[in-house]
């Protein structure tokens, strides 16, 4: 995607909790390093204990902001954001709270801990935008396109109102206009069926707003989709809820694996197949390729004032890279301004006074 002139002089700086995640700076470092390697525009804050981070004080462009405190994988959500104030994770989130100024030192930040921690102390932290009742988490998924296919939420709000199910059509909206380019994506409500009259109360109405939205222009609503419309690429986005997407997230992942092992037992059964395995070798790699989920890492913790980007806990050096990557290309893309500028657009498009069965009331979360 190209950007402005002004937007590629300009360094992107990426805050990095590099204590975060099953294996730390193990992984963490590794990726930093090859992701410095392949954007000489970009700049690291590395948040975490001095003398793991000991490694990095001599590499160019980065800087190194000491934590004492680490969150663990399976800390309460109250330790991290009551008792770790000094956490890699609570510092790194900090680096992109604009100061008195209204600058921060960073533009993004990436960690791979504790979900439930992680947006607990952004929320927290960060505060969301206006016209935001709840962050949304939104990541890609292959699509037989060849292309990719957004979906949100995956896990932060189980259970949500028609007007949080609008929210995150728009903020999903806003992030794919600015990292893939596509000034106006198509959006899809996840269904149980593609006719307007199935689905629950909540989702019938979901499909009201939107459609409201979209006959005034501010969102390109396809109308109601189903699971496997997320995988044809039917439209550019998918809006659920926290609980249903977060099924589909880990079930997609894991018939993923089960695929994968399938072929590799298939092809290893005897001599025969082994042979032919070799003959097949480069399109199996290339279908590893596309169904390999740690090339889609890195979900956006959209709604916030502030980037936040999430990486699997168990990621490798590669996945966690994907996902400082992604962070870069939706800083250096100014996704927090769209999304705040389409949000405001569109809550213009809604009734906003109570006291209607047919009208919404948006509350905003200073």
């Amino acid at each position: 995607m190209s950007i402005s002139a002004d937007n590629a002089a300009r360094p992107v700086r990426v805050a990095v909790d590099c204590m975060g995640g099953d294996f730390g700076p193990s992984v963490t470092l590794p990726a930093c390093q090859a992701f410095l390697q392949a954007h000489p525009q970009a700049e690291l804050i590395l948040v975490g204990r001095a003398e793991a981070l000991q490694s990095a004080a001599a590499w160019p462009r980065c800087t190194i902001v000491a934590a004492t405190e680490v969150v663990e994988m399976d800390d309460p959500v109250e330790v991290a954001l009551r008792r770790k104030k000094d956490s890699s994770m609570r510092v790194a989130i900090s680096q992109v709270k604009p100061a008195d100024d209204g600058l921060a030192p960073a533009d993004a930040c990436v960690s791979a801990g504790n979900t439930g921690a992680l947006m607990a102390v952004s929320r927290y932290l960060l505060k969301t935008l206006e016209g935001i009742d709840r962050p949304a988490i939104a990541t890609v998924m292959p699509n037989q396109k060849d292309g990719y296919t957004t979906v949100l939420d995956l896990g932060a709000n189980v259970d949500c109102g028609p007007e949080h199910l609008l929210q995150f059509a728009v903020m999903g909206s806003a992030l794919v206009a600015a990292v893939q380019g596509k000034d106006n994506p198509t959006v899809g409500l996840l269904n149980i069926g593609e006719e307007a009259i199935k689905g629950s109360e909540t989702i019938k109405r979901a499909g009201e707003l939107l459609r409201s939205v979209a006959e005034a222009g501010h969102v390109n609503f396809f109308g109601n989709v189903e699971g496997n419309d997320i995988f044809k690429g039917t439209t550019d986005i998918v809006v659920c809820d926290g609980f249903v997407g977060n099924i589909v997230l880990k079930a997609s992942e894991g018939l993923a694996g089960m695929l994968s092992s399938f072929i590799k037992q298939e092809f290893t059964r005897n001599f025969a197949t082994k042979l032919a395995a070799i003959v097949a070798l480069p399109v199996l790699n290339q279908f590893k390729k596309r169904v390999d989920h740690r090339r889609y890492n890195g979900a956006a913790l959209l709604g916030l004032r502030g980037l936040v980007f999430k990486s699997h806990g168990s990621a490798d050096a590669f996945a966690f890279e994907q996902a400082l990557n992604r962070a870069y290309d939706a800083a250096r893309n100014r996704l927090l301004d769209r999304v705040h500028d389409r949000i405001l657009e569109t809550l213009q498009a809604l009734p906003t006074a109570a006291g209607s069965d047919n009208q919404v009331q948006v509350v905003t979360t200073a």
